[in-house]
């Protein structure tokens, strides 16, 4: 049996869009699985803490947004403890101070602009560069049932396989990850030059245990010669999660991916930056 630890949650970023909605619905097995509550939390302006301004209304729509999204986690009908609740601050920095008591921070997505990340930055992007957990970014302008493991056979986890410090953490989520939504794994192997460097030969001595672990699991191993952005932005492959280090956590928004389709047809994918 599961024993919860007594200040972790998982968090997920509320805003009352339906990507948020969606974020809260992908991260009720991640709850569930650890038997820890869901944290719905929805940041609010210093000042409306401060009872400044038009804060009434400002409230209202925060609090609006958390029931729409706690009723949306309800009716999924999963057995699953929901806090909701206003935090004051900006949304990145909100869920980065939740994040260092959290076991996962999950944010809803339907692609990174190039204006909202060059001028102002995104909260997706922020949060996965400085959390202090890992850090779903979960690209939701698909079906939502590719999120909620109701459908995801058809699509893979991609977890990033090479030698660096921290890989095993992010092994160790992307297989379960892969076990907890029923899907196969793709295996990157990041061949690099210099630290870090896996030769194609070792890949499957580096994924030996992990296949031991999780025998029920399907492994295909994949060349990622130039890092997982790159090989995300042009695999043939249905991705429904890629899981990275904190290393790739910069280029995050290259595999989220743009507002919108692409030219190629590629939307991106949900990302998940596991650190230590």
């Amino acid at each position: 049996m599961n024993h919860p630890q007594p200040t972790q949650r998982i968090v997920v970023g509320i805003d009352g869009s339906d990507a948020a909605i969606n974020a809260a619905k992908w991260a009720i097995p991640e709850a569930v699985s650890r038997n820890i509550p869901l944290r719905l939390v929805q940041a609010v302006p210093e000042w409306l803490a401060e009872g400044r301004g038009d804060a009434g209304r400002e409230r209202e729509y925060a609090e609006t947004s958390l029931r729409a999204a706690d009723a949306a986690v309800q009716a999924v009908g999963e057995p699953v403890k929901v806090e909701c609740n206003i935090v004051p601050g900006s949304p990145e920095n909100a869920l980065i101070k939740e994040s260092e008591a959290a076991a996962m921070v999950c944010i809803g997505s339907v692609g990174i602009g190039r204006m909202a990340r060059k001028v102002l930055g995104s909260t997706a992007d922020a949060v996965a560069q400085t959390a202090h957990c890992p850090v779903a970014i979960l690209r939701t302008d698909r079906d939502a049932t590719a999120y909620t493991g109701s459908d995801s056979g058809s699509e893979w986890i991609a977890v990033v396989v090479d030698e660096s410090p921290g890989n095993d953490a992010v092994l160790e989520h992307g297989f379960r990850e892969a076990q907890l939504r029923a899907a196969p794994i793709l295996a990157m192997g990041a061949w690099r030059w210099g630290f870090g460097e896996i030769p194609y030969s070792q890949l499957d001595d580096r994924l030996g245990p992990w296949v031991a672990r999780y025998p029920d699991i399907h492994v295909m191993p994949a060349a990622a010669r130039r890092g997982a952005a790159d090989f995300l932005a042009h695999t043939e492959e249905h991705i429904a999660l890629a899981v990275v280090g904190g290393a790739d956590a910069d280029k995050v928004a290259r595999m989220v991916g743009p507002t919108g389709q692409h030219l190629s047809g590629r939307t991106g994918c949900s990302v998940l930056v596991v650190r230590e």
